[in-house]
């Protein structure tokens, strides 16, 4: 997608005078590199440089004053690229910073699924990596530690990096909760989709609860103060991991089992009425499969799922976990895209494409909330649901 900047023809336009307040809005969009064309009729505007879509001024307006937050946002699935990153600092230049920039996304949640017999030591490499990263770039980059850090990201103009995990076989003793939290982790998933020593995967053939150990850890977890997300799984572990925590238990990214049936990767009604109990949120990704079933499968369907989540327990316990980078897993090369899908079973159901059209490019946060706007949720709604309701249930989760 073609990054926003000035266009050489303008549109037609009706000639009519703008008084004070329009041009104090065109200037702060175009500061803020929002701007590809004039103020065109309706209150709309083109914010892709050489693209006819527009967003209305109100979505515009949302998302620039909200704290936008993806609880599950890969900086980039090119891992060959991110590794050249952490190993080289200084090949991360000012072009590929401009996409997060320009996304309206201020803090993106960069857990990957790591696990199996090596866990500590791969983890352990990965944090160290994230943070050597962020700390060549900390006029650009911050770690998200504390409601503090939320507080201030947006204000301070720098990308906010949260630092988590989509598994936790890192946590060899209980002891390994309070290592990982020092060195930056802030979110655990307690399972990805296979069974490990605390819980069991949404795919595992039996669907066991929590282990004696995975009671430990949670408990240890609500102590430090570190988020426990349940987005993979099982069905009896997520429930589980409700009862047991004494703080809100997370759901990152993840969709609702009702709209599309016998999917395991997705959370039933009931999983999603122990998140409005505990308070807490629940993040909806736009992965083609975890939408809906079969073709066609549109922005249209994705916004279902937040509708679904709203109707059984409020448009507070909603969040934005879109589970893919800027780009898409279609933008990937073939030959990492054939690795990826090889990776999980056959009950995923990946098909032909895995993103949905509109929710596949860096300023996806604009056609979400144009979305909200046609679901007709109020503003309050939609800025917690860009990241106000993430930020109340972290900054309770976080405490000590």
């Amino acid at each position: 997608m073609v990054q926003a900047g000035p266009t050489t023809t303008e549109p037609r336009v009706n000639r009519k005078i703008l008084n004070r307040r329009d041009l104090l809005k065109r200037g702060a969009l175009a500061s803020a590199g929002l701007l590809a064309a004039p103020m065109l009729n309706r209150g709309r505007f083109r914010i892709f440089a050489n693209s006819p879509v527009e967003y209305t001024s109100r979505a515009i307006d949302l998302v620039q004053q909200s704290v936008v937050i993806d609880m599950l946002g890969p900086f980039t699935l090119d891992f060959a690229k991110q590794n050249r990153w952490f190993t080289k600092p200084e090949s991360f230049t000012a072009s590929d910073l401009a996409p997060y920039k320009e996304s309206g996304i201020n803090v993106f949640h960069v857990a990957v699924g790591l696990g199996g017999p090596d866990a500590y030591d791969r983890v352990l490499r990965m944090f160290a990596s994230w943070n050597g990263f962020i700390a060549n770039h900390d006029q650009h980059l911050m770690r998200i530690d504390s409601a503090a850090d939320l507080n201030r990201v947006k204000s301070s103009g720098k990308i906010g990096i949260m630092i988590g995990l989509q598994n936790s076989d890192q946590f060899r003793r209980v002891e390994d909760v309070d290592f990982f939290h020092g060195i930056g982790q802030r979110v655990s998933q307690l399972t990805y989709n296979a069974r490990n020593l605390i819980g069991n995967g949404s795919t595992e053939r039996r669907d066991d609860g929590i282990s004696d150990f995975g009671v430990s850890i949670i408990e240890r977890m609500n102590k430090v103060g570190m988020a426990i997300d349940v987005s993979h799984c099982g069905d009896r572990t997520t429930l589980d991991a409700f009862e047991i925590s004494k703080k809100p238990v997370l759901i990152t990214h993840s969709n609702c089992r009702a709209l599309v049936p016998g999917h395991p990767r997705l959370k039933t009604d009931e999983a999603i009425k122990k998140v409005g109990a505990a308070g807490s949120v629940m993040g909806i990704t736009g992965v083609r499969m975890f939408v809906k079933g079969d073709e066609p499968t549109t922005i249209e369907h994705c916004l279902d799922h937040f509708d679904h989540v709203a109707k059984l327990i409020g448009p507070e316990h909603l969040g934005v976990g879109s589970d893919v980078d800027l780009y898409g897993y279609d933008a990937m090369s073939p030959e990492a895209n054939r690795a990826l899908r090889a990776a999980y079973k056959g009950s995923y159901g990946f098909r032909e494409k895995i993103d949905i059209e509109r929710l596949n490019h860096p300023k996806r946060m604009y056609d979400l909330t144009e979305g909200l706007i046609r679901r007709k949720y109020s503003d309050a709604a939609i800025q917690g649901i860009l990241g106000g309701n993430f930020k109340r249930v972290l900054s309770a989760v976080w405490t000590t």
